[in-house]
C-alpha cells in the first residue's frame, strides 16, 4: 500500500467534520521527541536497546524464565522488557542485559558541531 493510499483510507474513515481539523507534521526520527516528552533522545536510546534485547530473546526462543535467568531479573520484568516497557531499567542496566546475553556493547563518544551533541545506536 502506497502513503497516497493510505492517507486515502485514512481520510475516508474520519467524519467530515473532523478532516479539516487535523494537522500532518513532518516526523523528527524520534517520536518521543514529536511527542514534547522530556529526555526525549534517552527514551529513544532506551527504546532501540529494548528492541535488541526483544529480538535476541526471540531468536533463540527463550522463555521469559529463561531470559529472566540470564539477565538476573524476575520473570515480570523481562515481561515488561518484551513490551517494551524499559521505563524503569537505566540505559546502564539494559547495556548489561546485552552483554549477558553475549552482545558487545560499544559506546562512542565524538565532537559535535551543534551546540548539543546527540545519543545514538547502531545495532548490527
Amino acid at each position: 500500500m502506497t502513503i497516497e493510499e493510505a492517507e486515502l483510507r485514512i481520510k475516508t474513515k474520519l467524519p467530515r467534520s473532523s478532516r479539516s481539523s487535523k494537522r500532518v507534521m513532518e516526523a523528527s526520527g524520534n517520536v518521543f521527541a514529536d511527542l514534547g516528552l522530556p529526555n526525549a533522545d534517552q527514551e529513544l536510546l532506551k527504546a532501540r536497546l529494548t528492541l535488541q534485547i526483544y529480538r535476541i530473546v526471540k531468536q533463540r526462543g527463550l522463555t521469559q524464565t529463561q531470559a529472566a535467568k540470564a539477565l538476573g531479573v524476575k520473570q515480570p520484568h523481562v515481561s515488561l522488557l518484551m513490551r517494551n516497557r524499559a521505563g524503569t531499567f537505566s540505559i546502564g542496566r539494559l547495556i548489561d542485559f546485552l552483554t549477558a546475553l553475549g552482545q558487545d556493547v560499544e559506546i562512542t563518544v565524538r565532537p559535535t558541531r551543534k551546540e548539543h551533541g546527540e545519543m545514538s545506536v547502531a545495532l548490527f
